[in-house]
């Protein structure tokens, strides 16, 4: 049943992460449909890279430095803020990388969410406290078990999956031990722009490439897999609906309602495009284990918020395909540029 917690104390959100492709939605969809509320975001300092995510917005929320990893300063930053909700988003959230980076990630994603839960414990804080949790724990799920539930065995197919389940965990402990008001979600896959690692950014990247000449060929890795999809947009808006509806210390599934192939999504795209674009399998993009079936079961979250997505799927698809057709444009000035300098 939808019932909405006392949002009129809500004045302060704390958005880890804040500079992330996941973060800077949020910040966006929170600026836009509630004006009252005070955002503040922690960035790391080599975390430059990503600011461009916010730069559009960074006039409107308080940017803290911060780094989860550092306790002192973790500590420092909370009893400054105080927030009233925080969305932890803060993790190295690349599948593939961290095949490569193993120890990076699990350092990265586990230390920084105990020393954000021991912060909150040590300062007697409240705050309604989401974890972004991921699919990626339920790993290679069997035929019979799709849909996947909640309560489906947990079964980390790569060490960044096995970081999210510390999280998971160290989430439910928390709550558990000092009723912590915690909130899980566990997101399947969307899309989202600015966040190239993502298969269909990736691919929508290359054929915006290969449209501006930048590229000859596409490259990618497995097609197999099966996914539901959602708009970054309705995800980012769900957090916030999980955060408002959601009971404390329960786990809630997250995912669109269009289902459909890597490799189908990938034709989807070169359908759109006006250019022949030749594709190739990369060694180097197919992981050691992967996970082929990712189907969830979202009854419990689209019961408990009547959240429902607003964007559809083709359109969705399009604003990822046009947003780096822009980008490649600027490519290509920048190029031209470059060369004008060098003459």
């Amino acid at each position: 049943m939808r019932k909405v917690k006392n949002i009129s104390k809500v004045n302060k959100v704390l958005i880890t992460g804040i500079s992330g492709s996941g973060g800077s939605y949020l910040a966006e969809y929170i600026l836009l449909n509630h004006k009252n509320i005070e955002i503040h975001g922690l960035s790391r300092w080599h975390s430059t890279s990503s600011n461009n995510n916010i730069k559009k917005i960074k006039n409107k929320i308080k940017i803290h430095e911060c780094d989860l990893n550092d306790f002192a300063s973790t500590i420092n930053i909370l009893k400054l803020i105080k927030p009233d909700i925080i969305f932890h988003m803060a993790s190295y959230a690349n599948v593939r990388a961290s095949f490569v980076t193993p120890t990076t990630v699990l350092n990265n994603n586990i230390i920084g969410t105990s020393n954000l839960f021991e912060s909150i414990r040590i300062l007697k804080i409240d705050p309604i406290i989401h974890l972004c949790s991921t699919s990626e724990v339920y790993g290679q799920v069997n035929k019979k078990e799709v849909p996947i539930k909640e309560n489906n065995p947990i079964r980390p197919a790569s060490p960044y999956a096995i970081s999210k389940v510390a999280q998971d965990f160290l989430a439910q402990n928390y709550f558990k031990s000092y009723k912590m008001k915690v909130i899980i979600t566990r997101m399947f896959s969307y899309l989202n722009p600015r966040r190239t690692d993502l298969f269909a950014t990736s691919f929508a990247k290359q054929v915006a490439w290969i449209e501006a000449g930048l590229q000859k060929e596409l490259f990618h890795g497995n097609l197999n897999s099966i996914r539901t999809i959602i708009d970054v947009r309705d995800a980012m808006r769900s957090y916030w609906e999980a955060a408002i509806y959601c009971d404390y210390g329960e786990v809630y599934n997250i995912g669109g309602i269009k289902k459909i192939s890597v490799g189908n999504l990938l034709k989807k795209l070169i359908q759109m495009s006006n250019k022949e674009i030749k594709t190739s399998e990369k060694k180097s993009l197919l992981r050691p284990t992967d996970v082929t079936l990712q189907i969830p079961d979202t009854s419990k979250f689209y019961n408990k918020t009547g959240f429902k997505p607003q964007y559809k799927f083709d359109d969705s698809i399009e604003n990822l395909l046009n947003y780096w057709r822009v980008e490649a444009k600027n490519e290509v000035l920048l190029s031209k540029n470059k060369i004008i300098q060098n003459d």
